[in-house]
Formats: C-alpha cells, structure tokens, sequence
C-alpha cells in the first residue's frame, strides 16, 4: 500500500489557499481602484541648471494642450505609459517619469534638458546643443544663456536632430563635414573652466573651418585652428591672461592671438605688428 504524502498535501493545500486570497486581494484593490478619481496632479521639475525651459505650469499646460483629462478621472482609466511617452518627447524635457497612488494622486517627476551651447547657422538658423550632446530646438517662451557658436556651421537641425553629436562624429560620411563635433568638445573645456566660461562668449567657425573664440572683454580674436592639442592652447590662453593682458591692462592693445604653435601665442596689434609671447 502507498504511504500517503501528508507533508505535501499541507504544502499544496497552503499554496492554493494563498492563491485564492491574492486573487480575492487583487479583485479587491481592482474594484477601489475604479472607485478611486484623482484629486491631486504633483509635478516636480528638477532643477537642472540656471536654464529652465519647463516649469511645473509648463508641464500641467502641456497636458492641457494634448486634452489629457487628469483630475477627476478614475485611476484605472489614466494611461500612465501613455502620459510618460509624451512627456519623453516634449523638446525640452530629458527624462519624465509618471506614477499613481490609490489615495487619487498622480506624481511627475521631470528632468529638464540642459542646453550648454548656441548653435547659428551660416543661413541664420539657430537651434541648441544640449548636455547629452543632443540637438534640442529654441523656446518660443525662454532664451538660454549659454555660449554662442556660429560661423561656417551648415548642419541644419531638421538634418541633424535624430543623432547625437558623436553620433555624427562616428558616422561614415557625416563626420567628414560636420563641425558640431569640434564646437562642442571647445564648448564643454570652456563651460568646465571658472575662467573661460567668464571670459569667453563665442565660437566662431571661420572661412578656412578653423576655430576662433572671442572674449567679454577686449577687440581681440583668438585662433585656436583645430582642436589637436586643445588643452595645451587652451592653457596657453589662461596664462596669457593671467600673466600678460591682465598685469599690463592692455585688453584692447590686441587683435588677434594666435594659439596654433606650439609653445606659442602670436599677438597681432592693433597697428598690424606681430609679437610672439
């Protein structure tokens, strides 16, 4: 005669008991859950940096604008997939994450994009670079304060948009004309030094698609040609700076420094005389 398994007739009668009891659980939270309608909208934008292109009334306005009925509205019927996706493809929005809870409230949380330079084409479009190396349109409703780059820059943002910079930077054919690679890497050692970032304002892309910065202060332009050897010219320029114009106080003595040799930083004075320093 087979011995009876009584240990595992107790295990299998335990699991079917907890099964029924989530299942009476879940059809419990599902019928509160149709009762329940959102009383609350929380939406909290993180501060990102001193360009903020969406705010909390931004962000209620934008569901606004798509007709999404929030408040008042029962939570099973709110697509929070759905109002997360939207909010990942507004233009001024890094990363949106949308949750519930079975009190009626629906918390957003939103990352803001970061612009960290202005690009303006030689045909007068202008469109950002952002700190994901993205390109992000302008704001009919704000202006970011951020280093301006210009010049012979033909990459219009329609062609561009879909790829990040060193997205452009690696493909085939795309790096071979693209210049949004060597103004972003100028940009991101500018924004990263205290004295760079007050001193210089724009990039400039000349005719010959060499790089030029101009300053705050003072009628000088500074070549800096490619960027091989960027920081060496870069430091350059700081002690130049640092040592040169600002014990002597002649800003405006200059026109040009040139930081394309090596070890050296050619002055051009305003009369057209050529000094190595």
């Amino acid at each position: 005669m087979k011995k009876i398994n009584y240990k595992r007739i107790l295990i299998v009668l335990a699991w079917v008991s907890a099964l029924s009891g989530l299942t009476v659980s879940l059809a419990f939270v599902s019928k509160e859950q149709k009762a329940v309608r959102v009383k609350q909208l929380n939406v909290t934008v993180e501060a990102g940096s001193d360009n903020q292109f969406i705010d909390e009334s931004g962000v209620k306005g934008y569901f606004k604008e798509r007709n999404d009925e929030i408040l008042n509205t029962p939570l099973n019927k709110i697509d929070l997939y759905k109002l997360e996706k939207a909010l990942n493809a507004h233009p001024a929005i890094e990363n949106a994450e949308v949750n519930s809870s079975m009190n009626g409230e629906v918390s957003v949380k939103v990352t803001p994009r970061v612009p960290i330079v202005r690009v303006v084409t030689n045909t007068g479009e202008s469109y950002y670079i952002d700190r994901q190396h993205k390109l992000m349109p302008l704001s009919d409703n704000y202006t970011a304060r951020v280093l301006i780059a210009s010049g012979n820059i033909n990459e219009s943002y329609a062609s561009r948009y879909t790829m990040t910079v060193d997205e452009i930077k690696a493909h085939q054919v795309f790096r071979e004309v693209s210049l949004l690679d060597d103004v972003l890497e100028v940009t991101e050692k500018i924004n990263g030094d205290t004295l760079l970032a007050q001193m210089i304002h724009q990039v400039f892309v000349n005719k010959d698609k060499e790089l030029e910065l101009f300053p705050a202060i003072g009628n000088h332009r500074i070549v800096l040609g490619d960027t091989e050897n960027l920081d060496e010219k870069l430091n350059k320029l700081k002690l130049f700076y640092k040592q040169g114009l600002s014990k002597t106080n002649n800003w405006s003595k200059y026109s040009v420094l040139n930081l394309k040799y090596k070890n050296l930083v050619v002055c051009t004075s305003l009369s057209g005389s050529k000094a190595k320093k």
